[in-house]
């Protein structure tokens, strides 16, 4: 989240009455993230988030406000979509698509222990049971294409050990989308993205509940594994090293597996999906670092930490606990 499109208060103030949010009161630049223009927006109705799309597309948008709807009516903790008289969620904003939902309480664990792990392993496999009747498609969109497409454009700033190291990748995970196993693996709409920054938690320390799943734009249809492996690379690694813990590691899966238990091909592609999530998320920082767009409030995080742990998925390969 980030302010690359000024929104002017009279704007607001129309959106949330048309959409029946209530009387515009106040609204603040959200700083946090680097995608999109966020909000928060206070009404006489409440809090919200208005969310101007920088990257996606009118015809585009429908599919990540579609899966937030979809899972917040099968009672999952995510923001709905405002929609307006003629049951539309995308609207228009500083002449782009854009979205109100509503907030969520709580407040980030960014330093998540196992109970926070196993909350988020129980959620992220309700979510993935959720979408079996979910009817939209769209392919994700920071996947293997997109993998292929900003290396070229990122490579000339790394040094050789750096490029050898991507190019390496590439291939590997070239090989491995071509394969009848990772094409056997269990798929439908994920979320992506779902790291310590998008969810949340209320409650008393060591008794806390997970309140919000947040930020679904970069949703898409992919394997369910491979969420898995974006999550256990945020979730359950030390920073500093990029060392993968396997107490919290395993405490995760095992929560989610008794929601919905692995397929033998996710058991067993596991070590190649983590390296995927960690290269995924390499990538697209040094696009943000070296291929930065204006905006005010922007924060590129630095692409060192997933290098880290893009080399200790390779050097250490980890297996579900079995």
């Amino acid at each position: 989240m980030a302010v690359f499109t000024p929104v002017g208060a009279d704007e607001a103030r129309a959106l949330a009455r048309r959409l029946g949010a209530g009387e515009w009161q106040s609204m603040q630049g959200i700083g946090a993230g680097i995608e999109n223009t966020n909000y928060f927006v206070e009404t006489d109705r409440g809090r919200w988030v208005l969310t101007v799309f920088e990257r996606l597309s009118f015809s585009q948008a429908p599919f990540y406000l579609g899966l937030m709807q979809h899972l917040a009516r099968r009672g999952l903790p995510v923001p709905e979509p405002l929609a307006d008289a003629d049951g539309a969620l995308v609207h228009a904003v500083a002449g782009k698509p854009a979205a109100l939902v509503n907030a969520l309480p709580g407040h980030h664990q960014h330093a998540p222990d196992g109970h926070h792990c196993g909350q988020l392993g129980a959620m992220l496999a309700r979510m993935h049971g959720a979408v079996a009747d979910f009817a939209l498609q769209q392919p994700n969109l920071r996947g293997l294409a997109w993998w292929l497409d900003i290396a070229p454009r990122v490579r000339p700033h790394l040094d050789a050990g750096q490029q050898a190291l991507l190019d390496g990748e590439l291939a590997f995970q070239q090989a491995l989308a071509d394969s009848p196993a990772a094409q056997a693996l269990p798929r439908g709409a994920v979320h992506a993205d779902l790291f310590r920054d998008n969810v949340l938690f209320d409650g008393l320390p060591g008794h806390e509940k997970l309140t919000g799943c947040l930020d679904f734009y970069f949703a898409g249809i992919d394997s369910f594994g491979y969420d898995l492996a974006v999550c256990l690379n945020d979730w359950c690694i030390d920073p500093d090293s990029g060392h993968l813990d396997g107490d919290r590691a395993a405490q995760l899966l095992a929560a989610y597996e008794r929601v919905r238990p692995l397929h033998a091909n996710e058991v067993r592609l596991m070590p190649a999906l983590l390296r995927a999530a960690a290269l995924r998320f390499w990538l697209s920082r040094l696009g943000d670092w070296h291929l930065p767009r204006e905006a005010d409030l922007l924060q590129p995080k630095d692409p060192a930490h997933f290098e880290r742990v893009l080399r200790q998925r390779i050097a250490e390969p980890w297996h579900p606990p079995r």
